[in-house]
């Protein structure tokens, strides 16, 4: 049996067959294909048999078994949608129907509630669920204690034996989890694989690398069978321990062996991003295996590979070292027409950098000296070119239509060009007059049509509402021109960001796009629109967004969108709580887009993703992202900081916390990073109160600072209040604190107040305990009163105390 079993409904036209050739069908047909091991087809059948309205005891049978077989089939939620009996193999269903959709907080009572009632086996397989459950919510201690119950069950005790071992090296008890694999004796050969993997854990956390390596080395001998996952992790943590033990030219052997006969592996993107890393380690990587990849037209790792060998490439400084060379001509007294190609080959290369004004003063040198007939065009259009990204609009215009005069420009290029300089500079004149030029001859039909979309374009940039009508005249007036798909995609944009998107008209306009033979330009706007698409769906489905970003960076690589993308891609990783995934995607942007604005947010992202992860070295690899956040002084600087102390304190090290706290406060913070300060110092002070009191008096000063900010936000005001309640408890003022936890009370039943339900519930039955703990029964009634009536998350809760206490104490309504 396989706890969480996600099997795909690969049977569909079988089982219409089925449906519709079967007779008269019994309880033992129906269920024959389920011990089989092909679900879908007892779905069939016991849906078959329920219709023919059985006898109730065949019914119920059938009626668990079917979510079961729905279960099984890889359709959970069918599962959830049936109305089951109340037995435990029916709720065990259920349960596994809640897991299959990752719903933990749903599994976990209903796995409690089966093993609290069931009998063997079916109680050690809830038992074995609800620690899964556990696990994915990060209650390690609670899952440990389940695991620990079915170590002995037959059934059982490997998986359970090695999830626990997992368990303790996440948790960093590395000589528990080394004991309990040394116990472990599985059978089966993917636990013993996944044991083997654990042990190399066990080595690599110790520190000893080069067993870990040997450990792991043996899984890659044997592969057949290992389940891909296991099978990247081993790899992972080979190039790892290489990185720690200074051999990584000996890890980089490892990864491209496994490259190599895997040219299509879906792991090549993390593969080659840690490939990278161990040729950033070495003293002089060599490029042969990617420049042979390159040659071998093998897909995707050729892309991967003309990827990788172009960043070690520019790691290598060949472009710096060739423009180097070129400026040391700058300086010789001889003066060449020959050396006119020279400058204006390092007039390239520094447009290439988008160094505008050296690559403008080094074509300038370039005409002067090298007058030929063509030579000055060449450099005056460079120059040209130069102004126009510079933003010089207003001296690149008149240089185009200076070539365009001349006879060096038969198909108009350049007086296309002046005419996109007026248009960007919104100088109708000017553009009409090029514009009409251009429609004058009718040779250059395609350029009318060119300058029409970019046009529309620049309407749409503006926000001017002609914009659509000029796509729709260009789609009209030039139904042939190859940049049609543009227009189509242009218009779906359009859509999407009207004031009220309009995703089905965007998503109408770019199936028009796919099918108007898009150019690569239209492909790469309409897969990023695409992306942007599936984020905004209401209710959004993360794997789809995952898919659609995933295509994009794979077909679009290079494009100057792939950083927005990557964001979205961690993004959506993130919100999946897939941290590692998520991880590596900011991690990747920050490093292949060092220049893009995102790059903050990316590492900032990255931090929380890696705080989200089990073991110390991961909250030691979030520190220093954060760290490199602050160096870069953007507007997370003070998030990033507070986010140290929150690991600081996850560390036990409150002191430095309190520093760092100190820091954002004393700094120019926006007000939501000084509250987070606030609080967190305040926090932070509480938990030393245990040592010494004097530090709740401490704590309390930093809440009232935060409930007195101006403007706070109910939930940090109402927190604050909350917080101080309990510290004044621990300095037994019980009516200080019944006094603070009420004021929350009487804000929160205000109708003018922002409401928060989460901390006014936690001051509100803090008080009333308080009360119950003095026997006021009257006063705690009261202020139950009032929590039942605010309608919140915990209303019922405090309706049904009331009740008990009113039953209890003859505290009768009048």
């Amino acid at each position: 049996m396989t706890i969480f079993n996600k099997a795909k409904p690969a049977f569909a036209l079988l089982a219409v067959l089925l449906a519709n050739s079967l007779g008269a069908m019994t309880l033992d047909d129906a269920l024959r294909p389920l011990a089989d091991g092909v679900p879908e087809v007892a779905v069939v059948r016991l849906q078959q048999l329920l219709g023919e309205h059985p006898a109730p005891a065949v019914a119920a049978v059938a009626q668990t078994k079917l979510a079961e077989a729905f279960v099984q089939s890889g359709q959970p939620a069918k599962a959830l949608e049936m109305s089951l009996t109340k037995s435990p193999e029916a709720l065990f269903w259920r349960a596994q129907a809640f897991a299959a959709l990752e719903r933990w907080t749903e599994a976990q009572p209903a796995y409690q509630q089966v093993a609290a009632e069931a009998e063997e086996p079916l109680r050690a397989d809830a038992i074995f669920g609800e620690a899964q459950c556990l696990r994915a919510l990060d209650q390690r201690a609670e899952a440990l204690r389940l695991l620990t119950q079915l170590r002995s069950n037959p059934r059982w005790g490997i998986r359970a034996s090695l999830g626990t071992s997992n368990l303790l090296i996440g948790g960093g008890d590395i000589a528990g989890a080394n004991r309990v694999l040394q116990e472990t004796k599985p059978i089966q050969s993917g636990d013993r694989n996944e044991r083997r993997f654990l042990l190399g854990r066990v080595q690599f956390a110790r520190g000893d690398y080069d067993r870990a390596i040997r450990v792991w080395s043996v899984l890659l001998h044997r592969t057949e069978g290992i389940p891909h996952p296991l099978l990247i992790a081993t790899l992972l943590g080979i190039a790892d321990a290489h990185l720690q033990s200074k051999t990584p030219a000996q890890g980089d052997d490892v990864l491209e062996d496994f490259i190599d006969h895997h040219p299509s592996d879906p792991a090549l993107p993390v593969l080659f991003a840690k490939l990278d890393t161990l040729y950033q380690a070495e003293d002089k990587p060599s490029p042969n295996e990617l420049e042979r990849w390159v040659r071998d037209r093998a897909q995707p790792r050729r892309a991967f590979a003309q990827w990788y060998l172009a960043r070690s490439q520019l790691r290598a400084g060949d472009s710096d070292a060739a423009i180097a060379t070129l400026s040391q001509l700058h300086g010789e007294s001889i003066q060449l027409p020959s050396l006119g190609e020279a400058q204006l080959e390092r007039a390239r290369l520094l447009f290439a950098k988008e160094k505008w004004g050296d690559a403008i003063a080094a074509a300038d040198e370039a005409r002067r000296l090298n007058t030929a007939t063509d030579f000055p065009r060449e450099a005056d259009w460079l120059i040209a070119a130069a102004d126009y990204h510079a933003g010089q609009l207003e001296k690149a215009a008149p240089i185009f239509e200076s070539i365009a005069k001349s006879a060096s420009d038969p198909d108009g290029a350049a007086l296309f060009n002046a005419a996109l300089c007026w248009l960007r500079l919104d100088r109708p004149q000017e553009f009409a007059s090029d514009y009409q030029q251009i429609s004058n001859d009718p040779t250059k039909q395609p350029l009318q049509g060119e300058l029409l979309l970019e046009a529309g374009i620049e309407q749409a940039a503006k926000g001017k509402p002609e914009a659509t009508a000029s796509f729709e005249k260009f789609i009209h007036d030039f139904p042939n021109n190859p940049r049609v798909a543009e227009a189509w995609v242009a218009l779906a944009e359009l859509a999407f960001h009207e004031r009220k998107p309009d995703l089905e008209t965007a998503r109408q306009d770019l199936a028009r796009a796919r099918k108007s033979h898009p150019t690569p330009t239209a492909l790469e706007r309409a897969d990023y629109l695409n992306v942007w698409l599936e984020d905004a769906t209401p209710s959004p489905n993360e794997s789809q967004v995952i898919a659609a970003a995933n295509n994009f960076m794979q077909q679009h690589r290079s494009s100057p969108f792939a950083a927005e993308v990557r964001m979205k891609l961690g993004e959506a990783y993130f919100r999946l709580q897939d941290f590692a995934n998520a991880q590596t995607q900011f991690e990747l942007l920050a490093q292949q887009n060092p220049n893009t604005p995102l790059v903050e947010k990316a590492l900032f992202f990255a931090g929380r993703s890696a705080m989200s992860s089990m073991g110390a070295e991961s909250l030691d690899h979030a520190l220093a992202l954060f760290d490199e956040v602050g160096k870069l002084n953007g507007a997370l600087k003070w998030a990033a900081r507070n986010e140290q102390a929150a690991i600081e304190r996850r560390l036990g090290k409150n002191s430095d916390a309190l520093g760092i706290y100190d820091e954002v406060l004393k700094n120019n913070a926006s007000p939501p990073d000084r509250r987070e300060a606030l609080c967190g110092k305040g926090d932070v002070l509480y938990e030393m109160g245990a040592t010494d009191p004097q530090n709740y008096r401490r704590a309390i000063e930093c809440y009232e600072q935060l409930v007195n900010d101006p403007g706070v936000p109910a939930h940090w005001r109402n927190q604050a209040e909350f917080k101080k309640g309990k510290a004044l408890e621990k300095l037994n003022e019980k009516a200080a604190a019944l006094t603070t936890y009420y004021s929350v009370i009487e804000e929160g039943a205000e109708p003018a107040r922002q409401h928060e339900f989460f901390w006014f519930y936690k001051a509100g039955f803090n008080a009333a305990q308080l009360l119950e703990a003095a026997s006021d029964w009257k006063g705690a009634v009261a202020v139950y009163s009032k929590l039942a009536a605010a309608g919140g998350m915990r209303s019922d809760e405090a309706k049904t105390r009331l009740t008990q206490l009113r039953l209890q104490h003859f505290l009768w309504e009048e």
